[in-house]
This record gives structure tokens, sequence and C-alpha cells, in this order.
């Protein structure tokens, strides 16, 4: 017969084991339970306590960092603002200067076209009196001319012929103002 059924045969159970064996097995349990948990087991909680607060660590590191990109960016943000702000007052001071400007400028102009033609009015004054004295005397000679043949005799004395001139003219004077 065979082996297995020898064993089974003798009335004993293949499953369960002997005592003597499971007492020394209990026995080697025990000890190497109580060296695991006394060697082995410290260290293991050891090491997962350290990745723990490792864990924990860089999560508080990653949350210190984000709060502080936070800040920086609501800085920037503010820096930004402040930038867009500065360059729409320098935009708004620039157009009030260019105003500004464009008024002294206007105002320049009006005052040296004024001056212009203050200057050519009394130039056309002063070349208008200019014309009337020499278109005098040029009248003056050509009637003193006219009446001393018409006369017969010279008119040349000067103080007679200024007069003759001076009051011919102003009657000349009175007839155009009296016609207008």
């Amino acid at each position: 017969m065979s082996p297995l059924v020898l064993a089974a045969g003798d009335g004993e159970n293949p499953l369960i084991p002997p005592i003597p064996e499971l007492v020394i097995g209990l026995i080697a349990f025990v000890i190497v339970f109580g060296f695991l948990a006394k060697k082995l087991l410290p260290n293991i909680n050891k090491v997962l306590e350290e990745r723990r607060e490792a864990i924990e660590g860089g999560i508080e590191d990653a949350q210190a960092m984000q709060q502080e990109a936070q800040s920086v960016l609501e800085q920037y943000k503010a820096q930004l603002a402040e930038a867009r702000h500065e360059a729409a007052r320098l935009r708004q001071e620039a157009q009030e200067q260019g105003a500004t400007l464009i008024a002294e400028m206007r105002a320049e102009g009006q005052r040296q076209r004024e001056e212009i033609v203050a200057a050519g009015h009394a130039q056309i004054e002063a070349d208008r009196k200019a014309a009337s004295s020499a278109l005098r005397q040029d009248v003056g000679k050509l009637a003193t001319e006219l009446a001393g043949k018409l006369v017969g005799e010279s008119l040349e004395d000067h103080a007679r012929q200024s007069r003759v001139i001076d009051r011919f003219l102003d009657d000349l004077e009175e007839k155009a103002e009296a016609s207008r």
C-alpha cells in the first residue's frame, strides 16, 4: 500500500500537525514576532514616520510656495495696475501740455499776424503820405507851369507858388469829401 493510505489508516488526521511540532512552531513564531516587534517594527515605523513627515513637509512647503507665489502675483498685478495708472497720467499730462503748447503757438501766431498787419498799415500810411507829398509837388509844378502859361508870366516865386498849390489842393480835397 501507499504511504498516504498507511498514514490515513493510522487514525490521525494529516491536516492537524502533531502537538510537539505545534508547540515548537508557536514558540518559534512568538520569538520571530517578538524579534520583529522589538527590532524591525520600530525601524519600519521610524522610516514610515519620516516619509510621512517629509510628505507633509513637502505639502506644507508646496502650500507655502503657492501662497508666496500668490502674493507675488498680487504684487505684480498691483505694480502693473500702478504702471498703467502712471502711463495714463503721463498720457493725460502730455495731452494737456500739447493743448497748452498749441494755444500758446496760436496766440503767438495771432500776435505776430497783428504786428505784421500793423507794420503793413504803417508802411501803407507812410507810402501814402510820401505819394501824397510827391503828388502835391508834381501837381504844384504842373499847376504853376500851366498857370504861368495861362497868365503869361512866370510864377517862380516859391512862397506864392506854395500858397497857390495848397489852396488848389485843399479845394480838391473839400470837393472830394463833399462828393462822398
